[in-house]
């Protein structure tokens, strides 16, 4: 099973939200919303982002548990938490289904640098090597971009925020991750792929809200 879970972030209460400083804050939120698994030492690999909408910022958590509400609503506005069983939405997704899409992710691309054997993983810069690296994935995961005007030289989907979000990590140093959100229309070509894609992300960094794309049937 999957549930979709949302809640509103309370940006407005400082002193309630002051630790939501940096991903890895984020990130503990989220586990800490499946206590059970905490207690079991057995987590499952939750997906997540923040969306902003009509001014608002929210918590996405994709998960194949169900969030504990009062865990999820720890630094969110009161009554605003939903969670929703995902299983039906991914039973009905039929091949050559149209859908609108949001996906947050984190593009990079491996180099090899001359005397190493280790590949080295950089981020992509500029918006064409951005928009290329989601254009390559599309095939194998199960889905073709979709031209939403009738003039070719217009992308089939958009790079609508771009930013480097801030990670602490445990050893105590600072990295900023690549944060770039699409948007745009696909069609649906490999239902299993593509549903694989959906509950298991897209990209690297999944564990700091990278690689979520949630879809929404088209007309």
């Amino acid at each position: 099973m999957y549930y979709l879970s949302r809640v509103q972030i309370d940006v407005n209460n400082r002193q309630k939200t002051k630790s939501l400083t940096h991903l890895g804050a984020f990130h503990n939120w989220v586990e800490q919303s499946f206590p059970d698994e905490l207690e079991a030492g057995e987590r499952s690999r939750h997906l997540w982002r923040i969306d902003t909408l009509a001014g608002k910022k929210y918590l996405l958590i994709l998960s194949p548990d169900k969030p504990d509400i009062q865990h999820l609503l720890k630094y969110g506005v009161l009554g605003t938490a939903e969670i929703k069983s995902y299983d039906n939405f991914l039973a009905h997704i039929q091949e050559g289904q149209i859908m609108r899409f949001r996906l947050t992710a984190n593009p990079t691309h491996s180099v090899t640098k001359p005397g190493e054997k280790k590949k080295r993983v950089f981020p992509h810069i500029t918006v064409a090597q951005q928009q290329k690296w989601l254009e390559d994935r599309a095939e194998k995961s199960g889905f073709k971009l979709l031209d939403s005007t009738s003039t070719e030289a217009e992308k089939s989907f958009d790079i609508v925020n771009r930013s480097w979000q801030l990670l602490r990590r445990e050893n105590g140093h600072r990295v900023r991750l690549s944060s770039v959100t699409f948007e745009g229309l696909l069609q649906v070509e490999d239902v299993t792929r593509f549903r694989q894609v959906l509950v298991n992300g897209i990209g690297r960094e999944k564990a700091f809200g990278m690689g979520l794309m949630t879809v929404i049937p088209e007309g």
